[in-house]
């Protein structure tokens, strides 16, 4: 069974940073893309970050494009996304997924549960 679970969430005040994780296990995922996107309340979910499977090409929403860097760890099956200079409305439910990259949602086929991410200003 395939699972991807995140961690790193938090309370953070503005301008802080956190680093998120999502650990894939169930399959090896080296040969897929992994992305990060974000729900807030009341809105829909949005693509941040994607990477590709050899991590060489990466791709950013323009609202997190200079402060956002995702990367990662084929050896540990495990993506990151560091988040620096964070603004109260990055406060969102972050989500990790496993596919053939992009920023269409609809191109991943393996989803985390989500890690709360609440920015204060």
């Amino acid at each position: 069974q395939v699972q991807l679970v995140e961690s790193g969430g938090g309370l953070v005040q503005a301008g802080g940073s956190l680093r998120l994780s999502c650990a894939a296990s169930g399959r090896t995922f080296s040969s897929y893309a992994m992305g990060w996107f974000r729900q807030a309340p009341g809105k829909e979910r949005e693509f941040v970050a994607a990477i590709s499977w050899s991590g060489g090409s990466t791709y950013y929403a323009d609202s997190v494009k200079g402060r956002f860097t995702i990367s990662r760890d084929n050896a540990k099956n495990t993506v990151y996304l560091q988040m620096n200079s964070l603004k109260p409305e990055d406060t969102a439910v972050y989500y990790c997924a496993v596919g053939h990259g992009g920023p269409l949602a609809g191109s991943y086929d393996y989803w985390g549960q989500g890690t709360q991410v609440t920015v204060s200003s």
